[in-house]
């Protein structure tokens, strides 16, 4: 079972965002869509292509609380919540992280999934330092 990162970190995600992982064909995985637990980088639309951030995600279910399996195959398709995993680089996130903005889940070079920030959660109020 998937611990909750809010449990490991002793704080609440910084944003939520909605994700659409992509096919084979658009370039994405070749193995399916990933499990809970995975630790994926970042990219927002618009930056450098080599400028990734240490921001993970922690998917939620069809009715928005943590998926804690991680012995299935994620949907294609859902919500996610985001986490800042150096703190110092949060105030770096605090312009940029707004709803609406694209952004993708990277594995590596590829680009393994298209995102759109939809909520921000507790991003200012997180620990900037560990």
């Amino acid at each position: 079972m998937h611990e909750p990162y809010e449990d490991r970190l002793s704080h609440k995600a910084d944003f939520r965002v909605k994700y659409r992982f992509r096919s084979l064909e658009e370039g994405g995985r070749k193995t399916g869509t990933p499990f809970q637990g995975i630790r994926c980088d970042f990219s927002i639309v618009g930056e450098p292509e080599n400028l990734q951030y240490k921001i993970w995600p922690e998917f939620e279910d069809e009715h928005g609380n943590v998926n804690l399996f991680n012995d299935n195959h994620l949907p294609i398709e859902g919500t996610a919540r985001m986490w800042i995993i150096n703190p110092e680089m949060r105030p770096v996130h605090y312009s940029k992280i707004k709803v609406g903005m694209k952004c993708n889940f990277r594995e590596g070079p590829m680009y393994s999934a298209d995102c759109e920030v939809i909520e921000i959660l507790d991003l200012m109020n997180n620990p900037t330092k560990n």
